[in-house]
Order: structure tokens, then C-alpha cells, then sequence
């Protein structure tokens, strides 16, 4: 999405060469495969874990994390595993998404007119929130050793992004906040 957004208001002219069916399967392929080898990863490595008889999970879900803490044996492979999985898996993907953004930025500063500027800021700072809490709250929980702030962060993974997501971007859509501004007249009218 953020390179769809830099083709967009970077290459505005450019878009629909730049942004084909094929170019778009070659950005979703590598992603999706990644994905499946990570998850086949560690499906693999929590299989192989010890547990005793009675395992109370103290978590919003029953996340990687938590499994670590309530098995018996040793996990300093899977920890390690673990944090460079949070490097790859976060901090690179938000570090080239974070970069799009500052290219996007230079861009719109050239704009000469102020509401383009706004237009164009407004138009992408939803997706920037959305990236912020999502990377921000899965990197903090996977990066942190605190059992109360793992709780925190679990359920902003699992709630604040899910929820936050439709709302940001259905607020931006103007049939939406036309209805939303007819309810509130109709409202303080009766």
C-alpha cells in the first residue's frame, strides 16, 4: 500500500504503467511466501515445545510469547528466533514503508498550493496511523520482557488495529462523513 501510495502522488502520470497486474503480483508474492515460511517456521518450533500438565496462558490470546513463558523447555533457540524474526518481519518492512513516506513527503512539499498539500497529507496520514499502532504495538510486544506490557500490547494488536483500521479509512470517504454530518442535523433537530 505504501508503494502504491508513492506511484500515486509521486508519479502521478506514471501510475497505471507503474502500478500493473504484474508489478502488483511480483510486490504480493514475495510478502505471501515470507509470510508462509515464517508461520511454517514457527508452527515448527512451537510443536517441538514441552509443556507440563497444567499451563495457565496470562494473555489476551494464546500468542507465541506466552507459550515460551508456560513451556518446560529450553526456548533460548525460539527467543532467538524470535527477535530476529521481529527485525525481519517489522523492522524492515516498516523501515521501506516509513521511507516511502519520506520520499512521499519531499514530493508534497513541492506542491505549490496549500490545500494540495492537505489534501495529499490528509489522504495518507490514515495509513500511516494504521502502520504506526500495527508495527509499533506488535514490535513493542515482541521486543519487550514485561508480562503486564505484553498484555497491553497484545490487546492493541488484536482490538486497536482491527477496529481502528475501517473506521480510519471509512472516515475518509466522503458519502460516509456526508451521512455522519445529515444524522447530527437531523438529530439536533428533533
Amino acid at each position: 500500500m505504501a508503494i502504491d501510495r508513492y506511484a500515486a502522488i509521486c508519479f502521478p502520470l506514471h501510475y497505471t504503467q507503474i502500478m500493473s497486474k504484474q508489478f502488483c503480483v511480483l510486490l504480493a508474492f514475495p510478502a505471501w511466501f515470507m509470510a508462509s515460511v515464517n508461520a511454517s517456521s514457527l508452527t515448527y518450533l512451537v510443536h517441538n515445545l514441552l509443556f507440563s500438565d497444567l499451563v495457565e496462558i496470562k494473555n489476551f490470546f494464546c500468542d507465541l510469547k506466552a507459550l515460551i513463558i508456560g513451556s518446560i523447555s529450553d526456548t533460548t533457540s525460539l527467543k532467538t528466533f524470535i527477535l530476529v524474526d521481529a527485525v525481519l518481519m517489522g523492522a524492515i518492512p516498516s523501515g521501506l514503508i516509513f521511507t516511502s513516506y519520506v520520499c512521499i513527503i519531499y514530493t508534497v512539499l513541492k506542491i505549490k498550493t496549500s490545500h494540495g498539500r492537505w489534501k495529499t497529507f490528509s489522504s495518507c496520514s490514515s495509513h500511516i496511523t494504521i502502520v504506526v499502532l500495527y508495527f509499533g504495538s506488535a514490535m513493542c510486544l515482541y521486543l519487550t520482557n514485561s508480562a503486564k506490557q505484553d498484555l497491553v500490547f497484545s490487546m492493541m494488536l488484536v482490538t486497536l488495529v482491527p477496529i481502528l483500521n475501517p473506521l480510519v479509512y471509512s472516515l475518509r470517504n466522503k458519502d460516509i462523513i456526508r451521512a455522519v454530518k445529515r444524522h447530527t442535523k437531523t438529530r439536533c433537530l428533533l
